[in-house]
């Protein structure tokens, strides 16, 4: 069965705020993955965004998981004040992550199409047909 977490978009402060999260929920870090990390001649990262965060987890209880992101600056500033989140599935399989993707995209906008990502999962992202913004992932590697 998939699972659904919350992904807050930053403008080049998701560590300081993640780093926050830890210090109220405890725990530690699932993951941290910088631009650095998957620079690559199809994708260069400009050096003063090496750092920045591409991907970071916190996982909250048994079966949650808070993620966020810096957005890049190609990619424009994150309204603070509006909707800066997307809601991320975590999915048991490949299968069950292109059905969930390829229905909640339908009549949507994709920005992502699913695909191997540079950091190891299955990964989609889209907007829905009602505005809404979805990531949809499958880690092979993350199977408890």
């Amino acid at each position: 069965m998939a699972l659904i977490n919350p992904h807050i978009n930053f403008n080049g402060n998701a560590e300081e705020a993640f780093t926050f999260y830890k210090s109220v929920f405890g725990g530690e870090f699932a993951r941290v993955v910088r631009l650095k990390d998957i620079a690559s001649p199809e994708f260069p990262v400009d050096a003063k965004e090496e750092q920045k965060i591409m991907h970071i987890a916190l996982p909250i209880g048994k079966s949650n998981m808070l993620m966020g992101n810096d957005v890049p600056e190609f990619m424009g500033k994150v309204n603070e004040n509006e909707n800066r989140s997307k809601i991320s599935v975590s999915t048991e399989s490949r299968e069950e992550a292109d059905h969930l993707f390829n229905g909640l995209s339908a009549g949507g906008s994709i920005e992502v199409p699913m695909a191997d990502s540079p950091w190891g999962s299955y990964f989609g992202m889209f907007r829905d047909k009602y505005g809404i913004e979805w990531m949809v992932d499958f880690d092979a590697n993350n199977k408890g």
